[in-house]
């Protein structure tokens, strides 16, 4: 079985305050894009993960290998799989590579296995491994609270134009950039469900991550006010960085970026993201 694993932007992201538990309470608006990697799975005597990006640990780090124990651990089956990760996302890009490949397997071993589990009850497990995993079972488009794990659908969003992908080759981790966000200093007043209610129609790109990210990271900074002399209208930061979202040009080229245009997907009901 072959799978899409698609990447995510975070169309707005609003930190609202810190955790007992150490985290972060967040807002966000999620959107699915075209952009991704590809999963194929088989079943086998033995576990095997085996990815063509060899900087990537294929060991029991990798959230692939954390949604198999995961599967195991929730339905009793004893199985072994094989499993070959195509990888298109740029890492640490904000981009939510790593969760959706998760969620992918999730959903990849639930019918490989006879769908034991409903789509719901893999969404609920999700949250137990990683914060974002649970937005890729929703229906592409969602508004995402709690660390991200809480997920509420919502109609498909319209595009609002050509959308582009744009990333430098140096990655960030959120623990770093968490590490070192100032939450009154860097942090808008933005009432996220007012911003969400009046997304359709006067959209809001903020990130409350922005600006953390550009203390540790200066060229992220000149890098958004490049393209947006470049003509785009928005670009914004996804997630904890490095990747930005960008929409405007037709046409764009940019030297020593990776750059891919994009479009909004949406998850069929009952069945997973289309390549």
């Amino acid at each position: 079985m072959r799978l899409f694993s698609p990447a995510k932007i975070n169309l707005f992201l609003r930190v609202l305050r810190k955790r007992e538990d150490g985290y972060h309470d967040l807002a966000s608006l999620f959107q699915a894009i075209d952009l991704g990697d590809y999963l194929t799975f088989s079943l086998s005597s033995q576990d095997s993960l085996i990815c063509t990006d060899p900087s990537l640990p294929c060991d029991g780090t990798n959230l692939i290998q954390k949604a198999v124990e995961l599967f195991r651990k929730k339905t009793g089956l004893t199985f072994g799989i094989r499993i070959h990760l195509e990888k298109h996302i740029p890492i640490q890009s904000g981009l939510g590579g790593g969760s959706s490949n998760a969620a992918t397997t999730l959903w990849g071993l639930n019918v490989l296995l006879g769908s034991p589990a409903t789509t719901q009850q893999l969404a609920s497990w999700a949250g137990e491994i990683g914060s974002d995993i649970s937005f890729f079972l929703s229906q592409g488009s969602a508004y995402c609270t709690g660390r991200g794990e809480i997920v509420r659908d919502i109609s498909p969003l319209t595009q609002i134009g050509p959308l582009w992908i744009v990333k430098p080759q140096e990655g960030l981790s959120t623990p770093l950039i968490f590490k070192n966000l100032f939450l009154e200093r860097d942090c808008s007043n933005f009432d996220p469900e007012a911003l969400l209610a009046s997304f359709a129609s006067s959209p809001n790109f903020t990130n409350d991550l922005e600006a953390p990210a550009f203390r540790v990271m200066p060229s992220l900074k000149t890098l958004k006010e490049t393209l947006l002399e470049k003509g785009f209208s928005h670009a914004t930061m996804t997630g904890s960085g490095t990747g930005f979202f960008c929409f405007g040009p037709k046409e764009f080229q940019m030297k020593e970026v990776f750059i891919r245009q994009a479009s909004f997907i949406s998850r069929p009901v009952n069945a997973w993201y289309a390549f």
